[in-house]
């Protein structure tokens, strides 16, 4: 009756997976409280979709949903994840980030800030699809995530990150990871988290380079790991495009990109619209990611540094 005057008031038709997902959760060993098995059910409203999904409360479904996780995840070890706040800025990288991040269960909060908009030239390497071209980045993620928990706690920043709210992203999250395009973003993000003692990690994926900044536990430590030296972002953002080339090849470490990302660069602009990544890298670098984030949440050894998570160079070694 609930769902009749819900689907009626929206117009939207509702699908019933509650008596179904009860069960499975009554079958769960060791069975489950019965405190769980009485939570009363929800209706989650799905507007993109015009749809209604009657379904779990939200421990009920957290319990059933992360079942498959233990014991490489324990119950306890989930509970204590499930605290994490994560900010995620750019989200092509960071949509399969974000998307990774909430199905292993690894955070109770996601804020994700991206200004862009879905175009066609992304679905190399964003799981999204020709339904959601055109819709902004950030608000993309939200939703393919809000499918699958819609009771994680999602915060967009669909203008992007700047100096204008940067600090306000950044204010109470215990990790950022960075995957945006912009090299005085980068920057700036990184000035605000020594600040706010915040640790960010970032995925670049020629060579799965992965990188990680305890600013948490080491007040001097120096954005990118001293590689830009004295340099600040408000510096970065007054120079030409062409002038802060030298500065990326000092970040990515230009003695180290395959020679294929090497080439590509000085394409970029001429034959090439812009830096090429693949869909697999994409996805090795957040899975990188998600051992990282649950290694950091779990108090484990996340040391600052810097490590290459390259396939290529493994699989043809043999």
């Amino acid at each position: 009756q609930v769902s009749r005057r819900l689907s009626a008031a929206v117009r939207a038709s509702v699908i019933d997976r509650f008596a179904e997902q009860r069960e499975e959760l009554r079958s769960l060993l060791p069975p489950v409280d019965s405190e769980l098995l009485e939570e009363p059910p929800m209706h989650v409203y799905f507007p993109w979709r015009s749809t209604i999904v009657k379904m779990l409360g939200p421990a009920g479904f957290e319990r059933l949903r992360l079942d498959r996780n233990r014991n490489k995840i324990t119950l306890e070890e989930q509970a204590k994840l499930r605290r994490l706040r994560v900010g995620v800025i750019g989200l092509s990288v960071g949509h399969v980030v974000a998307h990774t991040l909430a199905l292993e269960g690894l955070c109770g909060e996601l804020r994700m800030a991206d200004m862009d908009q879905l175009e066609t030239s992304n679905l190399n390497r964003i799981p999204d699809t020709v339904l959601d071209l055109g819709v902004n980045k950030a608000v993309a993620a939200a939703r393919r995530i809000a499918e699958l928990d819609p009771y994680l706690e999602v915060r967009l920043y669909p203008t992007g990150v700047d100096t204008s709210n940067v600090e306000e992203f950044v204010d109470g999250l215990d990790i950022v990871i960075e995957e945006c395009d912009s090299l005085e973003i980068k920057l700036l993000v990184r000035e605000v988290a020594m600040k706010r003692r915040v640790p960010v990690i970032m995925e670049t994926s020629d060579r799965g380079l992965f990188d990680v900044e305890r600013f948490d536990v080491e007040a001097d430590r120096q954005p990118f790991h001293g590689l830009l030296n004295d340099v600040t972002s408000s510096e970065l953002a007054a120079l030409a495009p062409h002038e802060k080339i030298p500065y990326l090849l000092r970040v990515v470490g230009a003695d180290e990109v395959s020679a294929r990302g090497a080439a590509s660069l000085i394409e970029v602009g001429a034959t090439l619209s812009t830096w090429p990544q693949l869909g697999g890298d994409v996805t090795l670098g957040a899975a990188t990611i998600a051992a990282a984030v649950r290694r950091f949440g779990l108090g484990q050894a996340l040391p600052s540094g810097r490590i290459r998570v390259d396939l290529d160079a493994m699989l043809g070694t043999s």
